[in-house]
């Protein structure tokens, strides 16, 4: 893994990326094992770094046989903070810079990230997309997911009571999203012993930035129809029902966009031991825009 930073568009902004290159011949028919093909630039979700990732991004790289780069969205490692002017359009601006310094073509998103990778699309050339249960605002569908406790519970410094709103809003825990308020309060403080608990009520305050960025770019199917990026949209057979219903609607509706459902993932699919997610999405990306069954 090679660590560099990217400087960004905005004044003295920065993100720092972790890059995999293959070190075995790929394994997807029709993929190059050339390392000097053009890279994926894969962008992660809320609540985390990009350190979780990097199974997943290690196992898509040998797969596609091409350079895989995640790297730190802003506020975490050593990425530059949120900008107090930090929108949708401060996120797609930093992954066209990713993708520009890195010599990608391709990216994969996840959650957030699906609905940052998507946004970008409607900005610029991208060659191939993948997301997974992209975290997209159709029409005010995810207003009822917004809960104003859990920017009251940041801002006072509460952040059990914001970690316990904010997974049974979004319900991307699995069975432990429908526990009552006070069983996650409970959670949060047993977790916030652990490393990732830990890190993850540091990144509370910019889950607050980041949901109220997806609910100002609430658009409507239409907005997409100028999408041109051949699109896979996956999502988990065990993920909140809502964003399968999003990829539904827009693969019904825009001819670049697939989507398909991935038996026995929950939502935090790309974060988890295996294989499966990968090879999907490495299949897709190799290939072009194939049935995936």
């Amino acid at each position: 893994m090679e660590t560099w930073t990217v400087e960004t568009d905005d004044d003295g902004g920065h993100l720092e990326v972790h890059s995999f290159r293959p070190v075995a011949e790929a394994s997807i028919p029709g993929a190059s094992s050339a390392t000097d093909e053009p890279g994926v630039v894969l962008v992660h979700g809320t609540l985390v770094t990009d350190s979780l990732y990097w199974p997943f991004a290690r196992n898509l790289s040998v797969l596609l046989g091409r350079p895989v780069h995640s790297y730190n969205r802003r506020g975490r490692g050593r990425s530059a903070p949120q900008p107090p002017s930090y929108s949708a359009a401060t996120e797609t601006s930093d992954l066209l810079s990713v993708m520009e310094a890195s010599g990608s073509t391709d990216v994969v998103g996840h959650s957030y990230g699906g609905f940052v990778a998507l946004q970008a699309a409607l900005r610029a050339p991208i060659s191939r997309l993948v997301t997974y249960d992209a975290a997209v605002s159709l029409s005010g569908n995810l207003n009822g997911r917004w809960r104003p406790q859990l920017e009251e519970a940041v801002t006072a410094g509460q952040l059990d009571n914001a970690w316990a709103h904010l997974v049974q809003g979004l319900g991307t825990a699995g069975p432990i999203s429908y526990l009552p308020l006070g069983a996650l309060r409970v959670i949060s403080i047993l977790s916030a012993k652990t490393r990732l608990g830990s890190e993850m009520r540091e990144l509370l305050p910019t889950a607050v930035l980041e949901m109220r960025a997806i609910m100002d770019a609430d658009s409507h199917i239409q907005d997409y129809a100028e999408l041109k990026t051949p699109t896979l949209m996956l999502s988990g057979g065990w993920s909140p029902a809502y964003f399968a219903e999003t990829g539904r609607q827009l693969a019904a509706a825009i001819p670049a966009v697939d989507f398909s459902v991935v038996p026995l993932q929950f939502h935090e699919g790309p974060l988890r031991p295996g294989k499966q997610l990968a090879v999907r999405i490495a299949r897709y990306l190799a290939q072009g825009a194939v049935t995936l069954g």
